[in-house]
Protein backbone atom coordinates (compact mmCIF):
# COMPACT_ATOMS: atom_id res chain seq x y z
CA UNK A 1 0.00 0.00 0.00
CA UNK A 2 2.76 2.10 0.90
CA UNK A 3 3.90 2.13 -2.63
CA UNK A 4 0.96 3.09 -3.90
CA UNK A 5 0.51 6.37 -2.20
CA UNK A 6 4.71 6.90 -3.10
CA UNK A 7 3.16 6.48 -7.14
CA UNK A 8 0.37 8.61 -6.56
CA UNK A 9 -0.21 11.66 -8.86
CA UNK A 10 -2.90 13.99 -8.91
CA UNK A 11 -3.13 14.90 -12.46
CA UNK A 12 -3.21 11.14 -13.21
CA UNK A 13 -6.36 10.96 -10.27
CA UNK A 14 -8.14 13.64 -11.69
CA UNK A 15 -7.96 12.48 -15.42
CA UNK A 16 -9.13 8.96 -14.26
CA UNK A 17 -12.08 10.48 -12.71
CA UNK A 18 -12.88 12.55 -15.16
CA UNK A 19 -12.83 9.32 -17.54
CA UNK A 20 -14.83 7.78 -15.04
CA UNK A 21 -17.69 10.37 -15.03
CA UNK A 22 -17.44 10.55 -18.61
CA UNK A 23 -17.95 6.91 -19.08
CA UNK A 24 -20.50 6.46 -16.48
CA UNK A 25 -22.31 9.85 -18.00
CA UNK A 26 -21.52 7.51 -21.46
CA UNK A 27 -22.90 4.19 -20.01
CA UNK A 28 -26.41 6.01 -18.42
CA UNK A 29 -26.58 7.88 -21.84
CA UNK A 30 -26.29 4.65 -23.72
CA UNK A 31 -26.42 1.73 -21.91
CA UNK A 32 -28.24 1.95 -18.38
CA UNK A 33 -31.50 3.76 -19.95
CA UNK A 34 -31.86 0.86 -22.14
CA UNK A 35 -31.45 -1.37 -19.44
CA UNK A 36 -33.86 0.46 -17.62
CA UNK A 37 -36.15 0.40 -20.33
CA UNK A 38 -35.82 -3.68 -20.95
CA UNK A 39 -35.76 -4.35 -17.49
CA UNK A 40 -39.42 -1.95 -17.25
CA UNK A 41 -40.45 -3.77 -20.12
CA UNK A 42 -39.59 -6.98 -18.93
CA UNK A 43 -41.58 -6.00 -15.90
CA UNK A 44 -44.90 -4.70 -17.35
CA UNK A 45 -44.29 -8.24 -19.73
CA UNK A 46 -44.27 -10.48 -16.36
CA UNK A 47 -47.12 -8.32 -14.67
CA UNK A 48 -49.16 -8.36 -17.67
CA UNK A 49 -48.58 -12.18 -17.97
CA UNK A 50 -49.80 -12.80 -14.31
CA UNK A 51 -52.52 -10.66 -15.12
CA UNK A 52 -53.36 -12.75 -17.94
CA UNK A 53 -52.76 -15.77 -15.86
CA UNK A 54 -54.91 -14.86 -12.95
CA UNK A 55 -57.53 -13.37 -15.51
CA UNK A 56 -57.67 -17.03 -17.41
CA UNK A 57 -57.86 -18.74 -13.40
CA UNK A 58 -60.76 -16.98 -12.86
CA UNK A 59 -62.19 -17.88 -16.32
CA UNK A 60 -61.54 -21.07 -16.02
CA UNK A 61 -63.45 -21.36 -12.86
CA UNK A 62 -66.35 -19.50 -14.32
CA UNK A 63 -65.99 -21.84 -16.95
CA UNK A 64 -66.19 -24.90 -14.72
CA UNK A 65 -68.89 -23.44 -12.51
CA UNK A 66 -70.89 -22.81 -16.51
CA UNK A 67 -70.11 -26.45 -16.91
CA UNK A 68 -71.11 -27.88 -13.93
CA UNK A 69 -74.13 -25.98 -14.06
CA UNK A 70 -74.87 -27.45 -17.75
CA UNK A 71 -74.00 -31.10 -16.60
CA UNK A 72 -76.67 -30.30 -13.98
CA UNK A 73 -79.23 -29.07 -16.28
CA UNK A 74 -78.26 -31.98 -18.52
CA UNK A 75 -78.86 -34.53 -15.50
CA UNK A 76 -82.42 -33.11 -15.05
CA UNK A 77 -83.41 -33.02 -18.76
CA UNK A 78 -82.46 -36.64 -18.74
CA UNK A 79 -84.06 -37.49 -15.58
CA UNK A 80 -87.18 -35.66 -17.24
CA UNK A 81 -87.14 -37.27 -20.50
CA UNK A 82 -86.86 -40.49 -18.80
CA UNK A 83 -89.51 -39.85 -16.93
CA UNK A 84 -91.68 -38.57 -19.50
CA UNK A 85 -90.60 -42.19 -21.25
CA UNK A 86 -91.59 -44.21 -18.35
CA UNK A 87 -94.89 -42.44 -18.10
CA UNK A 88 -95.60 -42.86 -22.39
CA UNK A 89 -94.47 -46.48 -21.37
CA UNK A 90 -96.86 -47.02 -19.10
CA UNK A 91 -99.79 -45.23 -20.97
CA UNK A 92 -99.34 -47.33 -23.60
CA UNK A 93 -99.26 -50.22 -21.84
CA UNK A 94 -102.74 -48.69 -19.91
CA UNK A 95 -104.11 -47.97 -23.26
CA UNK A 96 -103.35 -51.66 -25.13
CA UNK A 97 -104.66 -53.29 -22.26
CA UNK A 98 -108.27 -51.57 -22.24
CA UNK A 99 -107.95 -51.95 -25.74
CA UNK A 100 -107.65 -55.81 -25.51
CA UNK A 101 -110.43 -55.62 -22.62
CA UNK A 102 -112.40 -53.74 -25.12
CA UNK A 103 -112.32 -55.88 -28.08
CA UNK A 104 -112.49 -59.17 -25.65
CA UNK A 105 -115.46 -57.86 -24.62
CA UNK A 106 -116.87 -57.32 -28.03
CA UNK A 107 -116.02 -61.03 -28.72
CA UNK A 108 -117.46 -62.30 -26.16
CA UNK A 109 -121.04 -60.30 -26.66
CA UNK A 110 -120.81 -61.33 -30.25
CA UNK A 111 -119.82 -64.76 -29.21
CA UNK A 112 -122.74 -64.44 -26.54
CA UNK A 113 -125.36 -63.16 -29.53
CA UNK A 114 -124.54 -65.98 -31.99
CA UNK A 115 -124.97 -68.49 -29.19
CA UNK A 116 -128.10 -66.78 -28.90
CA UNK A 117 -129.15 -67.06 -32.43
CA UNK A 118 -127.91 -70.56 -32.81
CA UNK A 119 -130.15 -71.52 -29.86
CA UNK A 120 -132.92 -70.09 -30.99
CA UNK A 121 -132.41 -71.71 -34.28
CA UNK A 122 -132.70 -74.70 -32.82
CA UNK A 123 -135.69 -73.68 -30.57
CA UNK A 124 -137.76 -73.11 -34.00
CA UNK A 125 -136.22 -75.69 -36.24
CA UNK A 126 -136.80 -78.27 -33.17
CA UNK A 127 -140.39 -76.71 -32.48
CA UNK A 128 -140.82 -76.99 -36.55
CA UNK A 129 -139.96 -80.73 -36.30
CA UNK A 130 -142.42 -81.47 -33.39
CA UNK A 131 -145.27 -79.55 -35.19
CA UNK A 132 -144.24 -81.98 -38.33
CA UNK A 133 -144.57 -85.13 -36.16
CA UNK A 134 -147.25 -83.95 -34.37
CA UNK A 135 -148.97 -83.23 -37.51
CA UNK A 136 -147.84 -86.63 -39.14
CA UNK A 137 -149.39 -88.22 -35.52
CA UNK A 138 -152.07 -86.77 -35.78
CA UNK A 139 -152.84 -87.50 -39.17
CA UNK A 140 -152.01 -91.03 -38.65
CA UNK A 141 -154.31 -91.49 -35.44
CA UNK A 142 -157.53 -89.49 -38.08
CA UNK A 143 -156.84 -91.75 -40.55
CA UNK A 144 -156.70 -94.83 -37.87
CA UNK A 145 -159.78 -93.37 -36.57
CA UNK A 146 -161.28 -92.33 -39.66
CA UNK A 147 -161.20 -95.73 -41.33
CA UNK A 148 -164.07 -96.94 -39.82
CA UNK A 149 -167.57 -95.59 -40.00
CA UNK A 150 -168.97 -96.36 -36.63
CA UNK A 151 -165.33 -94.60 -35.18
CA UNK A 152 -166.16 -91.28 -37.36
CA UNK A 153 -169.88 -90.83 -36.20
CA UNK A 154 -168.43 -91.36 -32.24
CA UNK A 155 -165.74 -88.67 -32.96
CA UNK A 156 -168.23 -85.97 -34.73
CA UNK A 157 -170.68 -86.80 -32.04
CA UNK A 158 -167.95 -86.11 -29.36
CA UNK A 159 -166.88 -83.14 -31.12
CA UNK A 160 -170.10 -81.49 -30.78
CA UNK A 161 -170.80 -82.46 -27.76
CA UNK A 162 -167.48 -80.84 -26.56
CA UNK A 163 -168.04 -77.57 -28.74
CA UNK A 164 -170.04 -74.64 -27.10
CA UNK A 165 -171.97 -72.08 -29.16
CA UNK A 166 -171.46 -68.75 -28.20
Amino acid sequence: MESLLNDFSVGLFFMQALILLILILLMRKFAWKPILDALQTREDGIQTALESAENAKLEMQNLQANNEKLLQEARLEREMMLKEAREMKSKMIEDAKTEAQTEANKLVVSAQEAIENEKKAAIAELKMQVATLSIEIAEKVVREELSNKDKQMKLVESMLGEATLN
